[in-house]
């Protein structure tokens, strides 16, 4: 007699839901964030308000009360004196002129090698793309020397025009790198289209490529304008006379006449940097737009 061996079968085992995160530790978990960013926020930000409350105050206050204490007082004549001992009114407009001749310059030349590097179809790409990236890996005190000698040579010492050479030469490389990792973004389909049209590389650059490419202009721009207007080690090599300086070399002045009086010398400071805060502050979205366009594929 055959035996039936019986089948016994296996409960389905249901899928697993994944548990999400309640609403209270949703909100916790918000919270805990909010508290780390806020320390950090106030970290970065504690510098400059000392700076501001230093720069307010009298210098007695400073001396009897500490660094650290709010003032019991409040004064202005720090930045009367600053300016004047900071020789301000001719710094300012040596460094307005760099600003103005060498910043647009080096964003159009950057803008022109980045589409070229991008878009263009040209012999030896790979070694004008290394070459011109070989600049951000070279620092600035190494070619000091070098740039001093051919500066002489050249008759461009003691001049702010002079300046826009080294400045161009060290702040070309990173403007391309960003400039034609954006232009690589865009479709070729429009520039093919163009050229359908009967457009040439010129006109796409000027009238296509440029519109379209705002953000990461206006990013490159306001990083070389904080760039060139904070440079200090070429100005200070390279400019001689008080007539020349630019503002970060000016404030060498208050080496000597500042060197007790801390109050005068954060006002000093405070009236050279306020320009870039004013604007990396108002034009901040489109720096990290500019940045951020180029890492992604769209």
């Amino acid at each position: 007699m055959t035996s039936v061996t019986p089948i016994t079968t296996t409960p389905a085992v249901a899928p697993s839901k994944t548990e999400r995160p309640s609403a209270k530790d949703t909100v916790r978990g918000g919270l805990v964030l909010t508290v780390v960013t806020g320390v950090v926020a106030v970290f970065w930000i504690s510098p400059l308000a000392l700076l501001v409350v230093t720069a307010i105050r009298p210098l007695s206050d400073f001396i009897g009360n500490g660094p650290l204490s709010w003032p019991s007082a409040f004064t202005w004549e720090n930045f009367s004196d600053a300016w004047d001992i900071g020789n301000f009114a001719t710094t300012y407009g040596n460094s307005a002129l760099l600003l103005i001749l060498k910043v647009p310059l080096g964003v159009l030349i950057s803008a022109m090698l980045g589409f070229a590097l991008a878009k263009l179809r040209m012999k030896f790409r790979r070694t004008v793309m290394f070459s011109v990236f070989l600049g951000l890996t070279i620092p600035i005190y190494i070619a000091i020397v070098p740039v001093f000698i051919m500066m002489r040579t050249a008759g461009a010492t003691d001049s702010v025009i002079g300046l826009i050479g080294p400045y161009l030469a060290f702040g070309i490389p990173f403007e391309v790198l960003v400039l034609q990792s954006f232009f690589r973004q865009l479709p070729n389909e429009i520039i093919e289209a163009a050229r359908v049209d009967g457009a040439g590389d010129w006109r796409i650059f000027w009238t296509i490529v440029l519109p379209l490419s705002a953000p990461a202009l206006v990013t490159v721009l306001i990083l070389d304008a904080v760039a060139t207007w904070n440079e200090f080690l070429f100005a200070l090599i390279l400019l001689n006379s008080d007539a020349n300086k630019t503002l970060p070399v000016g404030l060498l002045n208050f080496q000597g006449q500042f060197s007790n009086n801390t109050t005068g010398l954060a006002a000093g400071i405070l009236i050279a940097v306020v320009p870039i805060l004013l604007a990396y502050t108002l034009l901040q979205r489109w720096i990290v737009a500019g940045l951020t366009a180029g890492a992604t594929k769209g």
